[in-house]
């Protein structure tokens, strides 16, 4: 089974990827449940995982996590039983690994990838566990993604935080770049794919040791596009043919100061990918005092609130539902 991690940040073209992928007979792709990135910073409620019992009930908690995702997996039957049987160490990682090789296998797949993109946290573990893992590295212009977040009901919501972690990242997936080589790294703009789809696609392909098909351009007619684009508005868009129309767009919907806000955190890395600045070229970058950090901290979560409050209540039941298991685990430390 072959192992494909997608990195880099969300609101980034990564469910419009992850479905063309998905189009492909040999590829599964999964909507992702973000196992490594909730479970992580649970694992001190498990204790000693070498404890069969305490390895088991992090078992039982992952599966109910996958049960509970916004995008059910409804083509498996997850077996606790047969995760603890294929896990090779006792691990989050190899519990993860199980059960995406359940889904592809239910799926009879000889791929499969997730996009859940902050695994690049975890590279290390991901390097030490999967058998010559590839990653795709899939990025965007950073005023974009600062647009998107603001109207989603995920992330961050103010410019400056919104560029901190997407600087995190990308600085994260550049340093793996390095470490794991081309070989197993393809690095691939948000701007590119949806320019020529078909050629970028193409060279993914071929990358990955497989054919394109055409009719992974027809992704926004599979049952997948449906399921997604019906689950939350965050990906209304994987049920249209790909478009190039969102790019640009935070000329017209960031304003001047907060574009330079996102210029100002993310100058080296903007330049870094090929990207150009547009406030910084006429004005010096922001500095931001303690004092302004603090202020933007208070604005960020006003506007957080303001999101939620204006979530479609369906939307907000399903990830709910998810947040209560998490919620539930981690008062077991307590207990």
């Amino acid at each position: 089974m072959k192992s494909v991690f997608m990195i880099g940040e969300q609101r980034s073209g990564s469910n419009l990827l992850r479905l063309m992928l998905e189009q492909h007979p040999r590829v599964t792709a999964p909507h992702p449940p973000h196992i490594l990135q909730r479970m992580m910073p649970l694992l001190p409620v498990y204790g000693d995982l070498g404890s069969d019992s305490a390895f088991r009930r992090l078992i039982a908690d992952v599966c109910e996590l996958i049960r509970r995702n916004p995008v059910p997996w409804d083509q498996v039957e997850l077996s606790e039983e047969k995760i603890f049987s294929r896990c090779r160490e006792r691990s989050l990682v190899a519990v993860y690994g199980a059960s995406m090789d359940l889904y592809a296998e239910a799926e009879q797949a000889d791929y499969w990838v997730c996009k859940s993109m902050q695994n690049i946290r975890w590279v290390d573990d991901l390097e030490r566990y999967f058998d010559e893992p590839v990653y795709i590295y899939l990025y965007r212009d950073p005023r974009d993604v600062c647009l998107s977040f603001t109207k989603a009901v995920v992330g961050e919501k103010h410019p400056y935080f919104i560029a901190k972690k997407w600087v995190e990242l990308q600085r994260l997936c550049l340093d793996a770049r390095e470490k794991v080589g081309e070989k197993r790294f393809y690095s691939l703009s948000y701007e590119s794919l949806v320019a020529d789809s078909c050629g970028e696609l193409g060279k993914l392909m071929d990358f990955m040791g497989l054919d394109y098909r055409e009719t992974q351009q027809e992704f926004y007619h599979s049952r997948a596009a449906w399921e997604a684009a019906h689950a939350s508005k965050l990906w209304e868009n994987v049920g249209k043919p790909v478009t190039n129309s969102r790019v640009g767009r935070f000329r017209a919907g960031l304003t001047y100061d907060q574009i330079h806000i996102v210029e100002s955190v993310a100058q080296d890395i903007i330049n870094e990918l090929g990207y150009e600045s547009e406030v910084i070229t006429v004005t010096d970058p922001l500095e931001f005092s303690t004092e302004l950090i603090h202020q933007y901290d208070h604005v960020n979560k006003d506007l957080k609130q303001a999101v939620m409050m204006h979530c479609e209540p369906k939307d907000l039941a399903r990830r709910s539902y998810q947040q209560a298991l998490l919620e539930e685990i981690s008062e077991r430390i307590s207990a």
